[in-house]
């Protein structure tokens, strides 16, 4: 008896080969065990096939053979994903890896745009664009070593620039995107050629149906992204609050005032964490990078002088820290901007520490992905929501709650916990906990680790009790946020989408999912879009 299955396997497999090349094509178990899982969890079953295309053409092509051959399509960015964005749904899948798609295709600048293929990181693309005195207005998350712009508008970012300019889509000119039955979509005015996207809204916003959309709408071939000049003056300052309450009322403040492009703050959990990693102040390269980041040599070296003689004080362990970054066109718009936040921050009770952690941030934007694992090698997994100015004081009392409540489990388990807190634009706050737990690495830790760093960590054993109080709490995490209304990033199959949604506006996406993927074979279940 013919195994159909396998027989369509093999064909489909023959065919991309001769698009792609042998050396583009994987079905070795290693590579597809590596598209299989993400940073929290392992799909049930492993991807058909690894395939990496070079360019337009050969997505085009890959989706169409896959669909005759019956298999959906998912597209891999860097991996890192925490909510099986990209995780098979089922065993006929195969997955792209945008590696070979990296180029950045046209830097406008007469027109302030940028094209880029999916595949080029935020760094790449920032390191391109800064010598030329440019940068796109939301320019990275703090991943962006490896996070691709691909992903980032597949699934949005935070951090960057987005204080003032908001996530990743918002800076989005136009896209080009593939989708389920290899038709191409090109979004937004394009010029004379048809090819040159320079502004985004004309017509109905058709670039924004794929911004967010994990992959399950389209695959993104090229896009287009907003440029502005580099600021010319910044400047920095940290603060200290005695409670979570005051913090997030402050940054509220702030976030309505604008006088921050970025806002990141730590309550004392993740502080303790990180500073048990590496010194601040200690290591050279990062003083390295603060001198480089000043406009002359002495003050580069009184700004890392300054860092280096903060250490590991300048927060307390009881305290919340804020650490904010302004930047404008002139030095006294910049110096109003901070005398702003310092106002706001004593409104709130809140102290100025040394801004150490402000410095860093814009010295070394795009660090190494060493903090996948906690500082003694556990496992490491965030959980987000983004919540209205107003709601996230209660909303963050909520969640410590919570914790206290599981305070016993967390206790038996070796499970520690954090937050992370941004602001976006004038209209949002990001309140993101952060578990830490013993337990196994997987394949993606060894990927993104720097390898000098993942050999000073000990090896853990799998902690199933530790891992289940962890998935239990990040579960009423999540149904917490959904009672509040929240929205989320990075939606893949952990966040309620579907059910925050009506009646009316399901049937509609629905819709859309029918036009856009007749087959239903671009990351299916992604969104919740394969559920009855």
């Amino acid at each position: 008896m013919v195994d159909t299955a396998a027989a369509a396997a093999a064909t489909l497999k023959a065919a991309l080969i001769a698009q792609l090349g042998a050396a583009h094509v994987h079905d070795d178990a290693a590579t597809r065990e590596l598209h299989s899982h993400d940073i929290w969890a392992h799909a049930a079953q492993t991807v058909a096939l690894v395939v990496a295309p070079a360019q337009l053409a050969d997505i085009v092509a890959i989706v169409r053979a896959a669909a005759q051959a019956g298999h959906g399509v998912v597209a891999r960015g860097a991996g890192m994903s925490y909510t099986q964005a990209f995780l098979p749904a089922a065993g006929r899948i195969v997955s792209l890896d945008m590696s070979r798609m990296n180029r950045i295709v046209a830097i406008e600048a007469d027109d302030m745009t940028v094209t880029v293929e999916p595949g080029c990181t935020w760094a790449a693309l920032h390191a391109a664009l800064q010598p030329l005195g440019l940068r796109t207005p939301f320019w990275g998350p703090m991943s962006g070593l490896v996070t691709t712009v691909g992903s980032g508008v597949s699934q949005l970012n935070a951090m960057l620039g987005a204080g003032h300019h908001g996530t990743s889509s918002e800076s989005v000119v136009a896209l080009t995107v593939v989708l389920g039955d290899g038709r191409v979509v090109r979004t937004g005015a394009r010029g004379a050629d048809g090819q040159s996207p320079f502004y985004r809204h004309y017509g109905p916003d058709l670039a924004g149906l794929f911004c967010g959309d994990v992959g399950a709408f389209g695959i993104k071939a090229q896009i287009t992204l907003r440029l502005m000049r580099q600021p010319a003056h910044e400047d920095h300052a940290s603060f200290s609050f005695g409670s979570g309450a005051a913090l997030l009322q402050a940054m509220a403040e702030m976030a309505r005032a604008g006088v921050a492009c970025e806002m990141c703050a730590f309550d004392p959990g993740l502080t303790r964490v990180r500073m048990q990693r590496s010194s601040l102040g200690s290591d050279v390269k990062t003083l390295g990078a603060v001198v480089g980041r000043q406009k002359s040599l002495v003050k580069g070296l009184l700004a890392a002088g300054k860092i280096a003689l903060a250490g590991r004080d300048f927060v307390g362990d009881a305290d919340y820290s804020l650490h904010a970054i302004a930047e404008g066109r002139s030095a006294a718009a910049v110096q109003a901007d901070i005398a702003q936040a310092r106002q706001i921050a004593a409104r709130f009770q809140g102290q100025e520490i040394a801004n150490t952690i402000a410095k860093v941030i814009r010295a070394v934007p795009f660090p190494p992905l060493n903090s996948v694992l906690g500082p003694s090698g556990e496992r490491w997994l965030p959980v987000h929501g983004i919540s209205s100015l107003s709601a996230a004081p209660t909303l963050y009392a909520a969640i410590r709650a919570l914790f206290d409540e599981m305070a016993d489990a967390f206790e038996r388990c070796g499970v520690k916990t954090g937050f992370l807190f941004s602001s976006l634009s004038t209209n949002a706050l990001l309140i993101e906990p952060v578990f830490y737990w013993p337990g196994a690495r997987l394949p993606i830790h060894a990927v993104a680790i720097e390898p000098a760093h993942l050999a000073k960590l000990p090896a853990l054993a799998d902690h199933a009790e530790a891992t289940a109080t962890v998935a239990l709490a990040r579960q009423r995490v999540i149904a917490l946020y959904q009672a509040q209304g929240c929205g989320h990033f990075q939606i893949g199959r952990t966040y309620p989408y579907r059910q925050s949604r009506d009646a009316d506006t399901w049937s509609l996406l629905q819709a859309i999912k029918a036009a856009v993927d007749p087959q239903q074979l671009l990351n299916p279940g992604a969104l919740g879009l394969d559920a009855q």
